[in-house]
């Protein structure tokens, strides 16, 4: 029988309205009320009480695998959805529900942003970066949206995404048109602005009050307007969309995290069935991407030993594993996450043409 670790502590109260969750501060006071028992390893689980808000939790509150049924699926799930994997080819995979890789991808997704956000905390901000966005779709074609990325290229560390919807362009028919038009007159038109308004807030959480910054990006029109709105100097850099896509481009780092995005995720190819139903879900596929891409995947392929962008960047030592990623719960109360990233989190992007979408409003679970 596995038993838990008698001298395990609670870092910190898990209940979000106690003053002892957020600081852990000399006063906190608990106690041990025995234990329960459950059928996964390990099989015994201490109970705690926080004596100040009367809140009992477990040491399984503290775990990644909190309130899951199947806590042996969402260690497989970064490897498999970056290697190219759909859902319900995971689900066949694993022998288990679509819905429950689902459910499971949406809380990696949200780790993944508390992961990224709390090493962002102590790093220093990146006074030269390039910005881009790529164009994916939501529920069809006629519901495109575009991720915009923010790249240190020095070190290929991808610092924040955000997203913007807009409205389909392109070469379209005539019938094509006509179904355009039919649909933005039931559902409505996405905003002409929203590229700028999230291109600005990318800007504004990239900079971190920086005095100076060099931005490189290639000739959208949305990028000057945003950056006029910025309160510190910055200098910009323009690359022709045009120009050769190869090594020598200075925007070769974010155009290749462009390639490996739609390389390693099924729903950001650019000709697929498999893509995301919800931009919710796509932020959460291209959080468990950012993660994957800058602490636990080496720079260069073909360079054994190469180190991940977070160690070219000093941020870390050594590759994070899978067992040092999901070896604790993260709160989104002790960890600050930027505007978008809080509505990435809580589920609160919408898709128009849904009538129901799913928000992340449990009280206790991640």
């Amino acid at each position: 029988m596995h038993t838990i670790d008698p001298g395990f502590v609670p870092p910190h109260c898990p209940n979000p309205n106690c003053q002892h969750h957020r600081q852990l501060s000399p006063g906190w006071r608990f106690k041990r009320i025995g234990y329960y028992r459950r059928q996964l390893n390990p099989t015994r689980i201490q109970r705690f009480l926080c004596l100040h808000c009367r809140r009992s939790f477990s040491t399984q509150t503290f775990a990644t695998s909190y309130w899951l049924k199947r806590p042996d699926i969402l260690p497989q799930l970064l490897t498999k959805t970056t290697g190219c994997m759909a859902n319900r080819q995971i689900a066949r995979d694993l022998h288990v529900a679509p819905s429950t890789i689902d459910r499971q991808l949406s809380r990696l997704g949200r780790h993944c942003l508390l992961f990224h956000a709390l090493h962002m905390h102590t790093a220093e901000p990146a006074s030269r970066f390039a910005i881009d966005g790529f164009v994916y779709f939501e529920h069809s074609q006629y519901y495109p949206f575009h991720h915009h990325l923010a790249i240190e290229p020095d070190t290929d560390f991808m610092i924040y995404f955000t997203d913007s919807e807009v409205r389909r362009s392109g070469t379209m028919t005539k019938a094509q048109k006509r179904k355009r038009q039919r649909l933005e007159k039931i559902h409505g038109r996405p905003d002409p602005r929203a590229v700028f308004k999230d291109v600005r807030h990318l800007l504004e959480v990239v900079t971190g009050g920086q005095p100076r910054v060099t931005v490189l990006s290639d000739d959208h029109q949305a990028y000057p307007k945003a950056l006029q709105t910025l309160p510190c100097e910055s200098t910009h850099l323009v690359t022709s969309s045009k120009e050769r896509r190869d090594a020598g481009n200075p925007l070769f780092p974010i155009n290749l995290a462009d390639l490996l995005i739609r390389h390693s995720s099924a729903n950001h190819k650019r000709e697929t069935i498999a893509w995301s139903k919800r931009r919710q879900r796509s932020a959460e596929r291209l959080a468990v991407f950012l993660v994957w891409r800058n602490y636990m995947k080496g720079r260069r392929e073909k360079e054994r030993g190469s180190p991940t962008p977070a160690q070219a960047r000093g941020m870390m030592e050594h590759r994070v594993s899978m067992q040092e990623l999901l070896s604790r719960r993260l709160f989104v109360n002790r960890i600050g996450l930027p505007t978008r990233w809080v509505e990435y989190y809580w589920g609160h992007i919408s898709t128009r043409v849904l009538p129901r979408q799913r928000r992340h409003e449990l009280s206790y679970a991640m």
